[in-house]
């Protein structure tokens, strides 16, 4: 699936996943170490447990963040809204 985050600086979310587990995320653009890192610990993990760990961090003033935005789209994932 790919996502397309708002009000962050990637530009993409690219998410592979088999059932409830994601296979990998792969960011576009972005704070690199902060994205691959994020991709990488979520990787293996349930959909629901990463949701319940990422939704609603913000980055620094912003109202979101890129956790913040691969949250919502694995929540699109979940509820079955993927294009």
């Amino acid at each position: 699936m790919h996502f397309k985050p708002s009000g962050v600086c990637s530009t993409g979310i690219d998410i592979e996943t088999d059932g409830n587990i994601i296979k990998e995320v792969r960011f576009t653009k972005g704070c690199s170490g902060n994205t691959q890192g994020v991709a990488r610990l979520v990787a293996g993990m349930d959909i629901n447990e990463a949701i319940s760990r990422l939704d609603g961090i913000k980055c620094g003033f912003k109202s979101t963040s890129c956790p913040d935005q691969l949250a919502k789209a694995l929540k699109q994932i979940r509820d079955g809204k993927t294009a």
